[in-house]
């Protein structure tokens, strides 16, 4: 019997998915390319299904270990879609294979932007840390060129987007997290860890929260058990106005240390500004039966006692 003839794109990307998940990485690139073709020919205008081919021939690429082409496939990529976590990874991956350890710390540092949750970024930086360090001593960061910044309107988004493995990324992350929280970190760890948020708070007097995030984040991933690291990337957030994430960092110092004043304080501003009056009032409340004389504390409450009356 005569192979099926393929004769639409949304064919062609399924079939090579398919192909990508029974190993066979040559046949799934040819398919990828094949639908490339295809679209290009059509003279559609759709930049986030054609980079969504670039990054999947990449993935290809890179399990046949053609790192120039997989790096070639993520940058058309993301220049069809800047900021898409899965040719970020891959072009990452990429740059380690090849030892060009600079852009590879680049891209993984872009994709904690994006969402410093993501483990294999997380290893992936520190991993880069280590290198360029053993590289270029200990003032290896003021050799680095400057990292691009992630609009807000970029962070997190890639979620949800349209594709088959939607639902494998979220039970990937799923399990990410679990793992990272599961984690016992060794001595070594702690004390990496302790360098990384002095470097953290350090960023955060100059005024650089999104560079503190970062530093924030690569330190948790290697010891998660610091109240206080929580809390100081729940103050970078507050000022990026990303409230949502400065009540989970808050709830996670809380949960390591009930007594934190700070992430009380901080949690409170966050639930104001997502206009959660009654959890801010009574973040406040708790705060005041520790400290209750605080000054800061005591003008928030009155604030938000207005917006509930």
């Amino acid at each position: 019997m005569a192979p099926k003839l393929r004769d639409s794109v949304e064919e062609l990307r399924a079939a090579g998915n398919l192909s990508f998940r029974n190993g066979q990485f040559a046949e799934a690139a040819t398919l990828y390319s094949r639908a490339l073709r295809m679209l290009q020919a059509q003279g559609s205008s759709d930049p986030e299904k054609e980079s969504v081919l670039y990054s999947n021939r990449a993935a290809c690429h890179l399990k046949d270990g053609n790192c120039i082409d997989c790096i070639k496939d993520c940058t058309s990529a993301l220049a069809l879609v800047p900021f898409g976590m899965k040719p970020l990874l891959r072009r990452a991956s990429a740059y380690e294979a090849l030892e060009k350890y600079t852009l590879a710390y680049m891209d993984y540092l872009t994709v904690l932007q994006i969402d410093d949750s993501v483990t294999s970024a997380l290893e992936g930086s520190s991993r880069m840390t280590r290198a360029l360090m053993d590289s270029f001593g200990p003032d290896w960061r003021q050799k680095l060129p400057s990292i691009p910044l992630v609009p807000v309107s970029a962070q997190k988004r890639w979620e949800c987007l349209p594709s088959e493995n939607c639902k494998e990324t979220a039970k990937s992350k799923s399990k990410e997290t679990t793992a990272t929280k599961s984690r016992v970190p060794s001595a070594g760890d702690v004390e990496r860890a302790r360098v990384l948020k002095e470097e953290g708070n350090e960023l955060v007097k100059k005024g650089n929260h999104k560079q503190a995030i970062e530093k924030y984040s690569e330190s948790l991933w290697l010891s998660n058990l610091e109240s206080a690291t929580y809390s100081n990337r729940a103050l970078c957030h507050l000022v990026l106005k990303q409230y949502k994430e400065a009540v989970k960092d808050c709830t996670e110092a809380l949960r390591l240390d009930g007594k934190n004043v700070k992430a009380f304080y901080r949690r409170a501003q966050a639930y104001k500004a997502l206009k959660d009056y009654k959890s801010s009032f009574a973040d406040i409340n708790s705060l005041l039966q520790i400290e209750p004389r605080n000054g800061p504390a005591q003008k928030l409450r009155q604030e938000v006692n207005r917006s509930l009356n």
